[in-house]
């Protein structure tokens, strides 16, 4: 589980045919490397990979043809050059951003990245030919004011479509400068991770409420009488 906080940025390379070397880079590495241990599970790039080996400046992990085939990292050409990086939440520590799992729904892609006054207004929306498993894995559950994670990176949406098509985040320079939003150009592919709990609630509703018998109105009246 992780928060949606990024740590520190890192490179990746191919180490053999199923398995990424992750260089840390900056100041933070000594600090994360000594708080590292075979096992551990960090966020790359927002998708949970386990740590099998530690370098002296980064760790090596495995991935599975299932990871490759539905994140970024089996596209690296259409991805930015470094990966964001979040060691996993202990108990205990501040839960600044949202609960992430590291598991990714889909891919999206960078439309385009607006400097204001005050953040970044960046605007996210569907690869081609990806539209039908963009509405099944990330529309449904686009939001106003809902989270959502990027990359790994938790974020707040401020608006999505009509058709859930895109959506668009309001990002302090801060987070624009500490992590690879800033390296994104236009179409480079991006990991999300739909909020888990509107994922629950989506499924739990599913259950409750067959299509054929779902009512056109939810009023208070009829949650309070199915328990909500």
């Amino acid at each position: 589980m992780f928060t949606g906080l990024i740590q520190c940025l890192g490179l990746i390379d191919s180490y053999n045919q199923d398995a990424f070397e992750i260089s840390i880079m900056g100041d933070r590495a000594k600090a994360i490397l000594a708080d590292l241990a075979i096992g551990d599970s960090v966020a790359v790039d927002g998708v949970c990979l386990t740590v099998e080996t530690i370098l002296a400046r980064g760790f090596i992990a495995t991935t599975s043809p299932e990871t490759l085939a539905r994140t970024s990292l089996g596209d690296r050409d259409r991805a930015a050059k470094y990966v964001n990086l979040e060691t996993s939440l202990r108990m205990g520590s501040k839960i600044g951003g949202h609960f992430v799992t590291g598991h990714i729904d889909g891919i999206g892609c960078l439309i385009e990245a607006i400097s204001t006054a005050t953040s970044w207004e960046i605007r996210f929306g569907t690869p081609a030919g990806m539209s039908e498993q963009w509405q099944d894995r990330i529309g449904r559950y686009l939001v106003s004011k809902g989270s959502i994670a990027v990359n790994g990176i938790s974020l707040t949406i401020a608006e999505c479509a009509a058709d859930s098509s895109w959506f668009t985040a309001a990002v302090i320079p801060h987070t624009y400068s500490s992590t690879n939003l800033s390296c994104l150009q236009a179409g480079n592919l991006v990991n999300l991770e739909s909020d888990i709990l509107g994922k629950y609630v989506d499924r739990l509703v599913s259950h409750r409420l067959p299509t054929s018998s779902a009512p056109e109105d939810i009023s208070l009246s009829f949650l309070a009488e199915h328990g909500y």
